[in-house]
């Protein structure tokens, strides 16, 4: 089949990728000529493991392609999916959409013979609606259907969950736009990936619903960790007792400095812009998103409190700045605010990230020093900070970084040591939720 992606981002370009991969011949569009030249040169945009030798591959064998001229490949194309970016909106938190109906607005010029048009952004209900009446207003004689496709990728492990999905959401309720997208993703077949036809609006909702929830799991947990500390229970082995019901699953349940990313904190609100104009506050997800902010600050002072109070005139070393590890995505990354909060409070930072720091250093202060690894980032540190866990942080020498810190404490937000490891080797350890109480309450301290 003939698939044109109209976006070459990271939902855009990982699709495409993996369509080709499927045998499809792709086109991926883009309007920033400078990132099509790139691409056309082998230089990925976005880090994301296996990415840069898909995309390589598939170019190579001549079915992956780019251009910054959309008209030549929609005319020819079974399916055009729409892959533009739906950052929050300025004001209300409302997702903008500008992108999405501009790249609609040119696909209706360019259409040629029946065609399905595939909103692949993240969009809120009713979008398909409009998306179909802007194409039908410009081109009435054009013959189309409008097709909700969500995407659930993970950051990280994007191409794994494209081609190894828990399910595929198909919107419509045209058979003739369905036949296409079964056409489309038939090769998952064969991995017996469930599809589920459903209507568009109802598509649409699904994935605000879907990561509302998964924000939620990520919340609960965090707020978990909060009373761990204070009544001396282990979170992980709460998260573990929860998780071990099918009911709930284990995943998600991972206390730590809360969520960031491309999709949460954007699609939670969204959410709940939408239940609002429709009259149907979602309190829990207004409770989410909160919650969410305020934890980042909240890790800020914990960081304080582990170096006595203030951080005035000190030197923190944050480790890990990205909002996750595998990706070199900073939007929304808890880093950010823990940051500027520790700058702040009179902090000198030092930073170090495998794969985030030029992104970061259009995000962060000037102020920030960027390391080239984790034991130049701890020199001279009177505090170190673990907010991404990388892998590479999972097997640090800390005879080597105590030696090289003014004072040895580690502030560790995402729990990768446990508390008599670290406190072994004469640190100050703080971690998350992995509580402490006093002796006469009976309950053994610092369970981990």
């Amino acid at each position: 089949m003939k698939i044109v992606m109209v976006g070459s981002g990271y939902v855009g370009l990982v699709s495409g990728a993996c369509f080709a991969d499927f045998g499809h011949e792709v086109v991926c569009v883009d309007k920033m000529e400078s990132k099509i030249t790139a691409l056309k040169q082998g230089e990925i945009p976005i880090f994301e493991p296996g990415l840069a030798d898909l995309v390589r591959s598939n170019a190579e064998a001549g079915r992956l392609s780019f251009t910054a001229d959309l008209a030549g490949p929609v005319s020819q194309a079974d399916a055009v999916f729409i892959a533009v970016g739906t950052p929050s909106r300025r004001g209300d938190g409302f997702a903008d959409l500008s992108y999405v109906y501009a790249a609609a607005r040119e696909i209706a010029h360019a259409l040629d013979g029946y065609t399905v048009i595939v909103t692949k952004s993240t969009v809120p209900v009713g979008t398909g609606d409009e998306v179909e009446r802007i194409i039908r207003e410009l081109r009435p004689d054009a013959e189309f259907e409008v097709v909700s496709n969500p995407e659930f990728l993970r950051e990280g492990a994007a191409i794994e969950d494209f081609k190894r999905p828990d399910r595929i959401v198909i919107g419509t309720e045209e058979l003739r736009a369905q036949a296409v997208m079964a056409d489309v993703y038939r090769p998952l077949y064969l991995n017996s990936a469930p599809i589920l036809n459903i209507s568009r609006r109802t598509a649409e909702l699904t994935k605000y619903a879907a990561n509302a929830f998964l924000a939620t799991k990520i919340t609960f947990i965090n707020e978990m960790a909060d009373l761990c500390e204070q009544v001396g229970a282990n979170v992980q082995d709460v998260a573990r007792g929860m998780g071990l019901d099918n009911r709930i699953g284990g995943k998600f349940l991972h206390a730590g400095p809360g969520y960031g990313g491309s999709c949460f904190p954007k699609d939670t609100l969204a959410l709940i812009k939408t239940a609002q104009d429709y009259g149907t506050p979602s309190r829990i997800v207004e409770t989410v998103a909160s919650v969410n902010d305020q934890r980042k600050r909240a890790m800020a002072k914990k960081v304080v409190a582990a170096c006595g109070g203030s951080v005035r005139g000190k030197t923190i070393a944050v480790l890990g700045l990205t909002f996750k590890p595998n990706t070199d995505d900073m939007r929304d990354a808890p880093s950010l605010a823990i940051v500027t909060a520790l700058q702040d409070g009179g902090a000198i930072i030092r930073a170090f990230d495998p794969e985030g720091m030029e992104q970061a250093k259009a995000m962060l202060p000037s102020e920030v020093t960027y390391c080239k690894d984790a034991y130049e980032c701890v020199e001279g540190a009177d505090a170190a900070v673990i907010v991404t866990e990388w892998n590479i942080f999972r097997a640090l020498d800390f005879d080597r970084i105590k030696a090289a810190m003014v004072t040895p404490i580690l502030a560790d937000l995402r729990n990768v040591y446990r508390a008599e490891q670290i406190r072994g080797k004469g640190f100050t350890y703080v971690d998350i939720g992995r509580g402490v109480m006093a002796p006469d309450v009976g309950i053994r301290a610092d369970v981990a």
